[in-house]
């Protein structure tokens, strides 16, 4: 937990652009700290140094001799080591993803993240000696004070790395060295950052770019695609050193670790079975022709096309309006829905827009995307967007206001047990962006507009579920690969296109350059493994969404409840009182027919 770097969950379908959208909020992140150099900040620096040497001190080649009084406090001081360490190194973090081409900001990241990680190096005994606690003794310490036992759930999490557990000094060895892997992210974000794309004579980052793979008139989509495989190409040895790089690094890892597949480490940290993985995946691809390859087969007809290329994917519809959407009109939209379902989940979302918890700007050498990230429980959340109008912003917007909600409702778990490992992090976005589609849908004004938001959730619902699982595939063929030697950028382009005409269908043609296309995802650098919690998150909301619309009642009070238990239960005991199991393979399916449903309600129109 500790020392863990910044690193947001980059949000998979988020634009960006420069129109007159209104005011936009921008951060304010005094709530962290006023400055780089406020005493505030220099204070709890200090103080977390001395921390941890005197946390070393008292607990070190002790932990087996406390009572469950002593391991409690041990805990709460541990705890606050936590939120010293994350409210700096979220400052740090935020300040530089407004601005990544700032040259000071980096270096304010990257010293603050080579203190932190000086300082905390004496803690790594913890988990290690923790682990060689017997579950006897643990467990009778958790059953003798109620206190103490809540944290359980964090516990059982750490002890879950127990076999794969190395020495204390090669464990301290890795702690230490963490911050020259984390060079190679930074090297990969200011690297993205810093491409510039020429449109039209106009030079555009790679925000405003891939944005025009959204316009409605085909010619600027395809020289938008043609345009990002030309500057993808140029930059392509950079990035395939930085893929191989990373995934020798962490096979490296998982060999000295005795991990039987480069993706345990990552069901371990999302606290789910591989089997559950492994059936998500598999009924996900078994459903691609009656999911993907039927959708674009009928997008294909809408546009005009025999054959579609990778630049009509995310087009418009011939019909879809190409209204930008305000800023206060979004916010609007996203407000009513979430206020229609809850008046507490609007409460809890207004702040967001009134005390500058939202960075909604596109700025140059701003990073790309969006996120949500939660800083740590004593404060709030930050949500960061590039908002450019189109309608599918809004839908980021619920998605990530989403995200910000399920982090206030977690926030009263405390540090240790606020975090929902990944697979359940998407809950509550997803979940918004539900809603905010059902409100809009039910004020459409004709067949026509139907067709459109239909047809827009369906293709978010394909970048979600059957796009994640095809980058899943790529993922996994790559640190196979890599397992066998370097691999050339023309490896890796072979692995990206094998998973993509897989996944899109026999409709679509690829132009030269698009197999470069896997350069610019940053879950494959920031988070090896990520992208499946979004399939899981849309499958297990179409779930959760049909138990509300069949039984409304006190659906609400449930949900709540589940948002509120942030990391401190699994998956099986969050979903049993709607009486859903991931674990059941057919739970999957359910989810998909939801997809497939709006696909036929599609095909019914024609």
């Amino acid at each position: 937990m500790l020392n863990a770097p910044f690193r947001p969950l980059f949000d998979v379908n988020a634009s960006a652009g420069g129109r007159d959208l209104g005011d936009l909020p921008e951060w304010d992140l005094t709530d962290l700290y006023a400055a780089p150099d406020a005493p505030e900040l220099k204070r709890d620096l200090d103080w977390l140094e001395e921390a941890c040497a005197s946390f070393a001190a008292d607990y070190e080649n002790r932990l087996g001799d406390l009572d469950s009084a002593g391991f409690l406090d041990m805990v709460k001081r541990h705890e606050r080591i936590e939120t010293i360490a994350g409210r700096i190194m979220s400052f740090a973090g935020l300040r530089y993803y407004q601005l990544t081409t700032d040259a000071n900001r980096a270096k304010f990241l990257s010293d603050t993240q080579e203190k932190i990680t000086i300082y905390t190096t004496p803690l790594v005994f913890f988990s290690l000696e923790l682990n060689r606690l017997e579950d006897d003794f643990l467990d009778g310490l958790f059953a003798a004070d109620p206190e103490l036992g809540r944290y359980k759930p964090a516990f059982d999490r750490i002890r879950a790395m127990k076999p794969y557990q190395l020495s204390d000094e090669l464990e301290k060895f890795l702690h230490d060295m963490g911050v020259v892997g984390d060079a190679w992210m930074k090297l990969f974000d200011e690297t993205i950052a810093g491409l510039t794309f020429e449109i039209d004579g106009e030079e555009l980052g790679i925000e405003s770019t891939l944005t025009l793979l959204t316009e409605q008139e085909r010619d600027k989509r395809e020289a938008a695609a043609r345009e990002l495989a030309r500057v993808f190409g140029e930059n392509i040895k950079t990035f395939a050193r930085v893929h191989n790089t990373q995934a020798k690094e962490k096979e490296v890892m998982d060999r000295w670790r005795g991990m039987p597949s480069a993706q345990m480490g990552r069901h371990l940290s999302n606290d789910v079975e591989p089997e559950v993985v492994e059936a998500l995946r598999n009924a996900v691809v078994a459903a691609y022709p009656r999911l993907s390859h039927r959708y674009y087969a009928l997008k294909a007809r809408w546009l005009g096309l025999d054959t579609m290329q990778v630049w009509d994917r995310n087009a418009p519809l011939p019909m879809e309006s190409t209204r930008i959407v305000g800023w206060d009109e979004a916010r609007e939209t996203v407000m009513n829905a979430y206020n229609a379902f809850d008046p507490r989940m609007g409460e809890i979302a207004e702040p967001f827009f009134t005390k500058g918890w939202i960075d909604a700007a596109v700025k140059p050498g701003k990073a790309p995307g969006a996120f949500a990230h939660p800083t740590v429980t004593e404060v709030h959340p930050y949500v960061m967007l590039n908002y450019l109008g189109k309608p599918r912003d809004v839908m980021t917007l619920a998605h990530e206001l989403g995200h910000g909600v399920h982090q206030v409702l977690a926030a009263g778990q405390g540090e240790m047990l606020a975090s929902t490992p990944l697979t359940l992090a998407e809950t509550a976005s997803v979940f918004g962006e539900m809603l905010t589609f059902r409100r809009m849908l039910e004020g459409a004004k004709d067949k026509a507009e139907r067709k459109v938001m239909l047809a827009s959730k369906v293709e978010d619902m394909i970048n979600t579920v059957v796009r994640q699982i095809a980058f899943y595939d790529f993922e996994c063929k790559l640190h196979e690969a890599r397992r066998g030697g370097e691999l050339t950028p023309e490896d890796i382009n072979a692995l990206w296109m094998s998973v993509q005409a897989e996944s899109l269908g026999p409709v679509f043609d690829y132009m030269p350059g698009y197999e470069t296309f896997w350069a610019y995802i940053p879950h494959f650098v920031h988070s090896p493994f990520y992208v499946y919690a979004y399939a899981f998150g849309d499958g297990l909301v179409n779930a959760l969404y049909a138990v509300y619309e069949e039984n409304p009642e006190g659906f609400q009070d449930k949900y709540f409840d589940m948002l509120k238990a942030g990391g401190s239960k699994h998956h099986k005991a969050l979903l049993a009182p709607f009486g859903l199991d991931a674990t059941d393979p057919a739970f999957w399916d359910k989810g998909l027919s939801m997809i497939e449903g709006f696909i036929d309600e599609l095909e019914a129109m024609e």
